[in-house]
C-alpha cells in the first residue's frame, strides 16, 4: 500500500468516526478509550526513566519539542541549533554523550511509531507540536523490545493528548520581537465513546543572524524560516476491550541559513493505524508508512554562489508490529510479539562551479534496508522484587546500493553498486527492581542493542563547505552492550531524588572521521565508551515545585585499532556535563510562573578535539497569567541573558544559537 493509499485511508477513518463510534459495540457499561498503547509493565523503571507531564510539555520558553526534551540531562541533538536554525538533516538525536553524525542513536515514537527520517535518520522535530502532546517517557539506556534496532542510546516516547486533555478548543497566537509568529491549534470533539483531534501549526519568521557580526558578508542573511504541521487522530472502541487508533501527518518545513539561496526543505506525510486490546489477551497490533523528502542548496563560502543542489531525496519508510500479552497469572507480564521496518530513498543532486556557475556533474545514488525483528520478553513480580528479562533477534539487510555520477550532458562518469548483505544479531535486556522500604527502590539492569547505518550514511556524500564528508557503503552495524544502577529515594510526599551510574560501550560506533585536508569519510570506529553518572530531582510544595536533572558523562574513543590521533579523544559533539533546573509556581488555577537554567559543557567540533564550541548557560522564562475563563496572556523568554551559543566551529567560522528571544501572546483553553 502506498503512502497516500495509507494516507486516505486514515483520513476516511476520521471522517467516518462519527458512525463508527455511534455504532461500536459495547458490553452495557462504560467504554473507557485512552488512545494510549497498553500499560507500562511493572519493571519499566528498572530502567533509567523520566516522564515529563503536560504541563511541563507545554511551558518551555521556545515552544520547540526540542527545548522541552532538553530538560532531561544527557539528551542533546547533533548540534546545539534548534530546529529553527539548523540544516534538517543535522537533527540527529541521541542520549549519554554517546556521539554521532547527525543520524539519531536513539529511538523516538510517536504514539508507538518510528518518527526518523528513513533516508536520513534525523526526526522531523518542527513536525512534533508539543500542545498536541499528554506525556513523553525518556529511557536512557539501549535495550530491545519493539524497534529495538533504534534504540542505542535509548528510547524517546511521545504520547498524543485525548480530546478530555485538550479540550473542544484550543488554540494559541505569540509573536516575537523580530516580528517572527506561532500559530497553533487543535479541536478535539468527543465521538459517542471516542474521539477526534484536528491539529495544526504554523512558525514563521525572518530569524536572527548565526553569522557573527564580524564574519558576515554582504551575502549573509537571517536563519529564516516557514514550516507548519497539520495532524489528525481518531480513536474509535471496537468493543468493550478494543480501540482502534488512526493517526495522520503532513508537515512542509523551509529554512534558510547563513547564506542568501541556501535553502533547505522538508516535508512529509505519514498514516498509521493501530489496534490495542486490553482483554484478557491483550495485544498491540500497528502498521505505517512515511513519504518524505528533503533538498538543501550548498553556498560556497568564499565566493557566495550556489555549488551544490541536492534537489530531491524522496524517500519512504513502511512497518509495523505485533505484540501479545498471554495470561500467564497475575506476576507475570509477558510479551512476545515481531516488527518489520523497510527504508528505501533516492538522493538526486547537481554540481555547480563556483566560477562559472555551469552545472558540472548530476549524481544519484540510493539503495533501501530493512529490518525484521522477533522478541520475548517477561516481568516477574516476587513480592517486593520484579524481575525482568528479554531476548530479541534481527535480520537486517542492505540491499540494492549504488552510487551514479554523470556529466551535465548524460556521459557516464562513475557507476558504483554495492553488494547485498544480510545478517542476524540478537540481543537482550535485563533488570531487577526491589523496593527495599516505602521511600527506596533499588535496580539494576544490563542491555545490548544494534543500530542499522542509514542509507545517508551508506551512499550519500556531502558538503559544509569547505569540509567533504564521504560516505561508506562498507560501513558495519553500530552494537552496544551496556549496564547501569541506580537508586531512587521519596523521603517524604512530593519528593523524589534519583541516581543512576551507567557504562555503555558501542562497538563500530560509526562517525565522521577526518582522512584529509577538509576531507572527512564516515567510518567504524573500534568503540566509543561513555561512562557517567546521571541525577534527578522533583520537589513539590504546595504552590511550588522543582524539577532538575544533571549529567555527567566520560566518553572516549577507544579501542586498540583506533588510530593514533583519535584513540582517547572524545567524539565529536559530546559535552562532558549537561545540567537542566526548572522552578515553577503555580498561585491558583490558570496561573503558571517558572524558570529554567541549563548549562551544557564544552564540546569539540570535529573528532581531532581542534575546533572548541565553549560551554553556555542560559536562563529561560514563562509566564501564563489568566484574563477570563478560558483565556490566558503568555509571555515567553529565550536565553533571557542573551548567552553566546557557538553551535558550529569550523576553522574559526562560527554559526550562532538563538539569542534573546521573547514572545508574548494569548492562549485559548476550553
Amino acid at each position: 500500500m502506498t503512502v497516500y493509499r495509507m494516507f486516505l485511508f486514515a483520513t476516511a477513518a476520521m471522517a467516518a468516526a462519527p458512525a463508527l463510534a455511534a455504532d461500536a459495540p459495547g458490553d452495557g457499561g462504560m467504554i473507557v478509550v485512552t488512545g494510549r498503547g497498553l500499560e507500562d509493565a511493572p519493571a519499566a523503571p528498572a530502567y533509567d526513566v523520566t516522564v515529563l507531564e503536560r504541563k511541563a510539555i507545554v511551558s518551555s520558553a521556545s515552544g520547540r519539542i526540542e527545548d522541552v526534551l532538553t530538560s532531561v540531562a544527557g539528551f542533546q541533538q547533533f548540534r546545539r541549533s534548534d530546529s529553527r536554525s539548523s540544516n534538517p538533516s543535522a537533527q540527529g538525536v541521541t542520549l549519554r554523550s554517546l556521539g554521532g553524525n547527525a543520524t539519531s542513536r536513539a529511538l523516538v515514537l510517536l504514539d508507538g511509531v518510528p518518527m526518523a527520517d528513513p533516508f536520513f535518520g534525523y526526526i522531523p522535530l518542527s513536525a512534533l507540536a508539543p500542545e498536541r502532546l499528554s506525556r513523553i517517557a525518556v529511557t536512557r539506556g539501549g535495550g530491545s523490545g519493539p524497534f529495538g534496532t533504534g534504540a542505542l542510546a535509548g528510547v524517546i516516547e511521545l504520547e498524543s493528548a485525548d480530546a478530555a486533555t485538550l479540550g473542544l478548543l484550543n488554540g494559541s497566537a505569540l509573536v516575537s520581537q523580530r516580528g517572527e509568529t506561532e500559530l497553533s491549534g487543535t479541536i478535539a470533539p468527543q465521538l459517542g465513546s471516542g474521539f477526534a483531534v484536528l491539529s495544526g501549526r504554523w512558525d514563521r519568521g525572518e530569524g536572527f543572524y548565526t553569522t557573527p557580526q564580524n564574519q558576515r558578508v554582504p551575502a549573509s542573511v537571517r536563519a529564516g524560516y516557514d514550516n507548519w504541521s497539520i495532524g489528525g487522530r481518531v480513536v474509535l472502541p471496537l468493543s468493550g476491550t478494543v480501540e482502534l487508533q488512526a493517526r495522520a501527518l503532513g508537515f512542509d518545513d523551509h529554512r534558510t541559513l547563513r547564506f542568501d539561496g541556501a535553502d533547505s526543505t522538508s516535508s512529509g506525510q505519514d498514516a498509521s493505524l493501530r489496534l490495542v486490546g486490553r482483554g484478557d489477551w491483550q495485544f498491540d497490533a500497528l502498521a505505517f508508512v512515511q513519504s518524505r523528502n528533503f533538498s538543501n542548496v550548498v553556498v560556497s563560502s568564499t565566493r557566495f554562489v550556489p555549488v551544490l543542489d541536492q534537489r530531491k531525496t524522496p524517500s519512504t519508510g513502511i512497518g509495523g508490529k505485533f505484540e501479545l500479552r498471554p495470561p500467564l497469572g497475575e506476576n507475570h507480564v509477558f510479551k512476545i510479539g515481531a516488527d518489520f521496518r523497510r527504508a528505501s530513498g533516492t538522493m538526486y543532486e547537481d554540481a555547480y562551479s563556483a566560477f562559472t556557475g555551469a552545472k558540472t556533474a548530476r549524481r544519484k545514488a540510493g539503495g533501501r534496508n530493512s529490518d525484521l525483528g522477533l522478541f520475548v520478553e517477561d516481568d516477574w513480580t516476587l513480592g517486593h522484587l520484579i524481575l525482568t528479562g528479554g531476548v530479541r533477534a534481527d535480520r537486517t539487510s542492505i540491499k540494492g546500493g549504488y552510487y551514479t555520477e554523470r556529466t551535465p550532458d548524460g556521459l557516464l562518469v562513475s557507476d558504483s553498486r554495492f553488494d547485498d548483505r544480510s545478517s542476524w544479531d540478537v540481543t537482550w535486556r535485563g533488570g531487577a527492581l526491589f523496593h527495599l522500604s516505602p521511600s527506596v527502590t533499588l535496580r539494576g539492569a544490563g542491555y545490548s542493542g544494534i543500530r542499522l547505518p542509514t542509507l545517508n550514511e551508506l551512499y550519500r556524500p556531502f558538503v559544509v563547505f569547505p569540509v567533504t564528508t564521504e560516505a561508506n557503503a562498507a560501513l558495519e552495524n553500530e552494537k552496544l552492550e551496556g549496564y547501569e544502577a541506580g537508586i531512587a529515594f521519596t523521603p517524604a510526599e512530593g519528593m523524589t531524588f534519583s541516581a543512576t551510574a551507567f557504562d555503555n560501550r558501542v562497538k563500530n560506533a560509526i562517525a565522521n572521521v577526518t582522512i584529509g585536508e577538509n576531507l572527512r569519510q564516515r567510518r567504524n570506529l573500534p568503540a566509543i565508551k561513555a561512562r557517567g553518572v546521571e541525577l534527578g530531582a522533583s520537589i513539590e510544595r504546595g504552590k511550588v515545585r522543582f524539577d532538575g536533572s544533571l549529567a555527567w558523562t566520560n566518553a572516549k574513543v577507544r579501542g586498540r585499532n583506533a588510530s593514533e590521533e583519535l584513540d582517547g579523544k572524545r567524539p565529536a559533539q559530546t559535552p562532558e556535563w549537561a545540567m537542566s533546573g526548572t522552578v515553577s509556581y503555580a498561585p491558583s488555577e490558570g496561573w503558571l510562573l517558572s524558570a529554567t537554567l541549563r548549562h551544557v559543557g564544552k564540546q569539540y567540533e570535529s573528532d581531532l578535539e581542534t575546533d572548541v564550541l565553549p560551554a553556555a548557560t542560559t536562563f529561560d522564562a514563562f509566564a501564563q497569567v489568566p484574563l477570563a475563563d478560558h483565556f490566558s496572556v503568555i509571555l515567553r523568554a529565550e536565553n533571557l541573558f542573551d548567552e553566546t551559543i557557538v553551535t558550529r566551529n569550523s576553522g574559526g567560522s562560527i554559526d550562532l544559537g538563538a539569542p534573546r528571544t521573547l514572545w508574548a501572546g494569548v492562549r485559548w483553553t476550553g
